[in-house]
């Protein structure tokens, strides 16, 4: 019997295990994986903006990434609601019929690809990912995105060679930058200056890598992509240079993904900041009207609100209550900014792609997505961008360059059992690939305790377990 189009992106590389009785599809097979894998709850010891140890309140990679799940499949519902009854609004000359776009969306497919959207992101956030591109940026590089494709196709413990096995639509939604390494540094002309004469001493923003795949990862696009006619492939990895940009074509789950997870920053890690006392409404207001939210904005937003709530509150008492003494009006307000974003998400369509999980991608409809957009421009401006978070982060790629290069200089005597019989095995071209997977594999607490082993004379014990 041929294999139907909708099994194609429920197939996974490695053979697949069958169990008896199995109740529960392909997608949520993929989520239960992601939930069980050492990755995923590695998250738990990941930064996400605030430093780990501050609080027990504050977001962890882990807890952003539930909360990107959560939102995935919010935005995955509303939009299949919205293709339906009388929340339809018609996409004009779209060739695919309102069944089978209904059929495109799968709440569990999208809280997977959420869960699993920064489980290649190393510890100490961007410091980390920066540091480990400056260790491998004659050797592949690295950046976050391309190690978690990584992890769900190869690294991770659960089918031998194939990682977690995913299925491939899965494995098309994490795959948020669909460019090689090499092909990206190309087209965007980068070079990165020469070492400095203290190794751990480089700037972040010297070393960024641009948005990819991994090289070593060129046979698993190809396999994701199969599926697709020669046209939609060849313009799909090769996006448009505007700018000095490149401007990156989505899939349809990537796109959810993608507001879900901007959603969660600007939102989310909002409500950190002013829990920690970063962000105050005596610096809040000045900075999102510096950066476009003026009162015009804002009546821009009230006037749309009203013609579909006539009566509801105002986006300033809103935001306003953010400040509020009353924890549950403040939450009040954080779930009325995460759901009028999530009900203001609409389906473009694309008419350059055949495939209707490349033609159609979600987007956050304005004015909203502006008001997304300042949220987040505010923490970064007023948090991710302060000296005491970015003297954090700098502690961190210094952490990280030091272990590569300590690990890098005699591998056979410091690596773990388990990593060194795989570097054992592994082609001598992909070694030092080897050791960047497991740094990037590690918590920051994991790292600092091992930094404390290694290079501090009077910490470290044969008895402590990192």
């Amino acid at each position: 019997m041929p294999i139907q189009a909708n099994d194609l992106w429920t197939m996974r590389r490695g053979k697949n295990i069958e169990r008896e009785n199995e109740p529960r599809d392909a997608y949520s097979r993929d989520f239960a994986r992601i939930v069980h894998c050492a990755a995923f709850r590695r998250l738990q010891g990941k930064t996400q903006v605030l430093g780990l140890g501050d609080s027990d309140f504050y977001r962890t990679r882990l807890t952003h990434s539930m909360e990107v799940a959560q939102v995935s499949a919010a935005i995955a519902d509303w939009l299949r609601q919205w293709q339906t009854g009388n929340v339809y609004s018609p996409i004009a000359a779209v060739p695919f019929t309102r069944y089978r776009i209904r059929g495109l969306f799968d709440a569990q497919l999208s809280s997977a690809i959420g869960l699993a959207h920064d489980l290649g992101h190393p510890p100490y956030g961007h410091g980390g990912e920066a540091a480990l591109n400056y260790c491998m940026r004659d050797k592949g590089g690295f950046e976050g995105n391309g190690q978690t494709l990584r992890i769900l196709a190869l690294l991770e413990k659960y089918v031998r060679d194939h990682g977690l096995n995913p299925t491939r639509r899965l494995l098309l939604g994490v795959l948020k930058y669909p460019v090689s390494y090499g092909t990206a540094c190309k087209r965007l002309g980068l070079d990165y200056p020469q070492p400095p004469s203290i190794p751990w001493l480089i700037k972040k923003d010297d070393y960024k890598p641009p948005k990819c795949y991994l090289d070593t990862e060129q046979d698993v696009v190809e396999w994701i992509l199969d599926p697709l006619s020669e046209e939609d492939k060849r313009r799909f990895i090769d996006p448009p240079y505007e700018e000095g940009k490149l401007r990156y074509y989505h899939s349809l789950d990537a796109s959810i993904m993608e507001i879900a997870d901007d959603i969660c920053y600007s939102v989310h890690d909002l409500e950190d900041a002013i829990s920690l006392k970063l962000i105050t409404r005596e610096n809040f207001w000045p900075a999102l009207e510096k950066i476009g939210g003026t009162d015009a904005f804002l009546k821009e937003i009230d006037s749309d609100l009203q013609k579909e709530f006539p009566g509801c509150d105002s986006i300033s008492t809103t935001l306003q209550n953010l400040f509020s003494a009353d924890p549950c009006t403040r939450k009040a307000s954080i779930g009325r900014l995460i759901h009028l974003c999530i009900i203001h998400c609409r389906l473009h369509y694309d008419p350059n792609f055949s495939s209707e999980l490349l033609a159609l991608n979600a987007h956050l409809e304005e004015p909203f997505s502006r008001l997304q957009k300042y949220l987040g421009k505010i923490v970064t401006t007023l948090v991710i961008k302060s000296p005491s978070v970015q003297q954090l982060e700098f502690k961190g790629q210094r952490i990280v360059i030091e272990l590569f290069d300590a690990l890098s200089m005699d591998p056979e005597r410091f690596l773990p059992e388990t990593t060194r019989e795989i570097y054992r095995n592994s082609d001598a071209t992909l070694r030092d690939r080897i050791i960047c997977d497991y740094v990037a594999g590690m918590t920051d607490d994991y790292a600092a305790k091992l930094y404390e082993r290694m290079f501090f004379p009077h910490r470290g014990s044969v008895f402590e377990r990192l």
